[in-house]
């Protein structure tokens, strides 16, 4: 039978015995797990045991594209890699674009999953015909883009450029905040995964594949690509870099919200990309500042200025787009010093080095951007762990003899960048951050504790969820705690699912900002709305960048019908990605994790409130959403773990 959207076989390595090996599964898989992240779930569910150690041999690690990557829809180009995470020590899973995902399917594979530890360095390389484990040897201790090099130029692969993701070397060191990088830098950076990669002593995959991905319907797939482009190319002019200082500004006093449409999200990606928010999201309050102890007075338009959106389009030489991505909110920009080229920083990256440490030096922006990069470091978790250093330090926890004589005082970009390049290292004061906040708070003690924000394990995102509180709610009952990018109130608003999907919270047009503290069991179905969605989102391969333009403009749900054959409605997906959900929160249940200890910590919930600022007087009743939230799902409200019935069904799925 051809099969469409799919390629029906999956790829399994082990590294400690050798062997490589190819499996066929039946269309019923894809039926109930689709791809991506499904396909993920389902696999590492049933294969990693219990109690695993997240650095050893049962740990497994899973490359996989999406269902829609290469069928012709539109930003359907990434890939995620998922594994038992060291970080949290559950479910962990990343999301990069890029152009590696499609080399996945053209090498003939829904997925390449890999066990084991191999007992010297080797890199796996795969293409239509063969398979193999190399020697690494030479590699190791090579940079992400130094490695993406020499692998591009010799690996011997017939012909064709190879597409690489390999681990630098904060993965080789086994950073827990360590993520896998391709195309020059971008980074598979949350939940600790290059780390895994790192202690499996597997240095890159490498795919140079030229398998056809077919689909059932190609016509209906350029129709909806065309309804969707046209979206895409909508660009109105609007304001220069410097006032959207002012528009974040604006939106901060007023009393009540409109409800958005991504629309105007779009226009400031297509223009500046993620930076367009550099100064917006401060004076909105959605900017975590000073390690979440500061508000929007202690970064205001003096200080922010320096990180405009501006100062990045005018170092930029060329706009980077992913596979099969026509917007292009990425870019490449010249630098000073050392390496003359970087990626854009991302808005993260800005915040989490910037205001999130009261730093306004730009240029050490842009070399930390480059850094950590090249050493394959979250920049998410790296800035959050300089932050926590400096409070340390402020509090008098540490001193200049634990720090080496590093000063390590707010906005002394000197001190943050040499304390960075120490971490990627793991020489002197950096070693006790290599591995986190929480590792660090171990090895610190005398009181720390106070000093850092996690949920989970996990640093959260460079989004505040005292302004928005879905945001505090998702850090808080994913199985991938702190991540920014499954939802929150805003996203909500912007996907604009109650068009098409039956049942889910509709949004007025214009509402007080206040209702969004009020009501947690509405705030938690719009929740859970953005979860399924959000899973299904992952599970296609598909961009949160693109789902911000709305059901109606992103028509993914049509787009999987016409890929693969199938004739579901929007609720038939939705609760497929609700089981999946499911299956990830079982994974951590199966490894002994309690979901309520993924709550954030109170600082970043308003305990106590803010007393100046964009988020005054504000604090979030996390516990009654997340129990609502749990209610959603069918799980138990007071322990969030699925009950025993589910967890039987689950574990007898095939």
């Amino acid at each position: 039978m051809k099969r469409t959207g799919y390629m029906g076989k999956i790829l399994t390595v082990d590294l400690s015995e050798g062997t490589i090996r190819e499996e066929t599964l039946p269309d019923d898989v894809y039926r109930k797990y689709l791809g991506g992240m499904g396909l993920a779930a389902r696999i590492l569910y049933d294969r990693i045991p219990a109690g695993a150690d997240p650095l050893g041999p049962d740990n497994m690690l899973g490359f996989l594209p999406g269902l829609l990557t290469g069928t012709g829809s539109l930003f359907t180009g990434r890939w995620m890699v998922a594994g038992k995470s060291p970080l949290t020590g559950g479910w962990g899973d990343a999301n990069c674009g890029g152009t590696f995902s499609p080399e996945i399917k053209r090498c003939g594979y829904d997925g390449i999953f890999i066990r084991g530890v191999s007992p010297t360095p080797v890199y796996l390389y795969v293409d239509g015909h063969t398979r193999e484990l190399r020697d690494a040897s030479a590699l190791w201790g090579l940079d992400t883009v130094e490695t993406e090099a020499w692998l591009k130029t010799n690996a011997k692969t017939g012909g064709k450029k190879p597409k690489v993701a390999c681990i630098g070397p904060a993965g080789e060191q086994v950073s827990l905040i360590s993520g896998i990088a391709t195309d020059q830098g971008r980074l598979a950076a949350r939940s600790g995964l290059g780390a895994v990669m790192g202690a499996k002593r597997l240095k890159a995959v490498v795919l140079s594949g030229q398998k056809r991905i077919m689909a059932h319907n190609r016509e209906e797939m350029k129709r909806l690509s065309r309804i969707c482009n046209k979206w895409v190319r909508f660009q109105p002019p609007f304001v220069p870099g410097p006032m959207t200082a002012l528009v974040g500004a604006l939106l901060r006093i007023l009393p009540a919200a409109v409800t958005q449409d991504g629309l105007l999200y779009k226009i400031l990606l297509k223009k500046w990309g993620t930076v367009s928010m550099n100064q917006m999201s401060p004076e909105m309050g959605d900017a975590p500042i000073q390690n979440w102890k500061g508000s929007s007075r202690d970064w205001g338009f003096r200080k922010s200025y320096s990180s405009h959106p501006g100062v990045f389009s005018r170092r930029e030489t060329v706009k980077f787009h992913c596979y099969a991505c026509p917007l292009g909110c990425g870019g490449i920009c010249t630098m000073d010093g050392k390496y003359p080229h970087t990626h854009k920083p991302e808005y993260e990256t800005v915040l989490a080095f910037g205001g999130f440490c009261l730093n306004q030096d730009v240029d050490a922006i842009f070399y930390l951007n480059e850094l950590l990069n090249r050493a394959g470091m979250d920049t998410i978790s790296a800035g959050h762990a300089v932050a926590f250093a400096l409070e340390c330090y402020e509090a008098g926890i540490i001193g200049r003899e634990d720090t080496g004589g590093l000063e390590l005082t707010w906005g002394n970009s000197e001190a943050i960048v040499a304390l960075v390049e120490q971490m990627v290292r793991r020489e002197g004061f950096g070693h006790v951050l290599a591995d986190g906040v929480r590792q660090a708070v171990h090895r610190i003690g005398k009181g720390s504790e106070a000093c850092a924000v996690l949920a989970g394990g996990q640093e959260p995102a460079m989004h505040d969820g005292r302004n928005d509180p879905g945001f505090a709610l998702h850090y808080s009952v994913e199985p991938t705690p702190g991540r920014h990018t499954l939802g929150a109130h805003l996203y909500y608003e912007m996907f604009q699912l109650w068009k098409v999907v039956r049942g889910v919270p509709r949004m007025p047009p214009m509402y007080l900002k206040g209702s969004k503290y009020r009501n947690p069991r509405r705030q938690a179905a719009i929740a859970a709305a953005n979860s399924r969605f959000m899973t299904l989102v992952n599970c296609t391969g598909a961009c949160l960048f693109a789902a911000f333009l709305g059901a109606r403009r992103f028509r993914l749900f049509d787009w999987i019908n016409a890929a693969t054959g199938w004739d579901l409605a929007p609720n038939d997906y939705m609760d497929l990605a609700g089981a999946i959900h499911t299956l990830k929160q079982a994974f951590n249940v199966k490894h002994g994790l309690e979901p309520r200890d993924f709550k954030i910590s109170d600082r970043a919930l308003g305990r106590p409130p803010q007393r100046e600022g964009a988020n005054k007087g504000r604090s979030i009743d996390i516990e009654a959403m997340m129990t609502h939230y749990w209610e959603q799902f069918g799980w138990d409200p007071q322990t969030g773990k699925p009950d025993r019935q589910i967890m039987e069904k689950l574990g007898n799925a095939a």
